[in-house]
């Protein structure tokens, strides 16, 4: 009779083995197991089923749009965070407008007793404003100046987007025309940034 820790082990063997090779056949081009995409749209659609169609047609648009504002968003964010580390050093948080830090830390402070709810709760810039993020950047204008072709461009184009992104927030569809806008606005954004 085999005993059950060496079937254990052979077994644990066995799919490390299996893994190592999986990624040889992988990087080889070779697909090994399900297809992680094909399988998040399946999950998508599980998900959207029970749905009518005509609302998860427009779900389906608005997430594209979504995903877009996120990572803007947030790069607008790692840029202010970057640039203001780099200038101002650590503490560049001290520097910030009174009346944003107050707005940011009363929020954070409001995510940390809502213990039940999960996420990142430690980004203090994580809780300015949008509209407040341009105000920050024209507020230390100096260590942005070389990076933002003006403060008119900025202000424009983040007025607009955040109009936009707030519509998109509550929930609201937008026209075929609004979508070309945003992604016309953060293309430009994009180039004019480097990315």
């Amino acid at each position: 009779m085999i005993e059950p820790k060496k079937n254990l082990r052979d077994f644990l063997f066995r799919g490390l083995m299996f893994e190592s090779e999986a990624k040889n056949f992988q990087s080889a081009g070779i697909q090994i197991g399900a297809d992680p995409a094909i399988s998040e749209e399946q999950l998508l659609q599980e998900s959207l089923s029970p749905f009518n169609i005509g609302l998860r047609s427009n779900a389906l648009e608005m997430s594209r749009l979504y995903a877009v504002l996120f990572c803007f968003e947030n790069e607008i964010r790692d840029l202010i965070r970057e640039t203001l580390q780099e200038k101002v050093g650590p503490n560049w948080w001290d520097e910030i407008s009174p009346k944003i830090q107050k707005h940011a830390q009363g929020r954070q402070e409001t995510a940390l007793k809502d213990s039940w709810l999960e996420g990142e709760k430690q980004d203090i810039l994580g809780f300015v404003d949008f509209g407040m993020l341009a105000a920050i950047i024209i507020d230390k204008w100096q260590h942005f100046e070389n990076i933002i072709p003006s403060q008119q461009w900025l202000k424009q184009r983040m007025d607009e987007l955040e109009k936009s992104r707030n519509f998109i927030a509550h929930n609201r569809m937008l026209l075929p025309s609004e979508f070309q806008r945003i992604y016309m606005y953060i293309a430009d954004w994009n180039r004019v940034i480097g990315l």
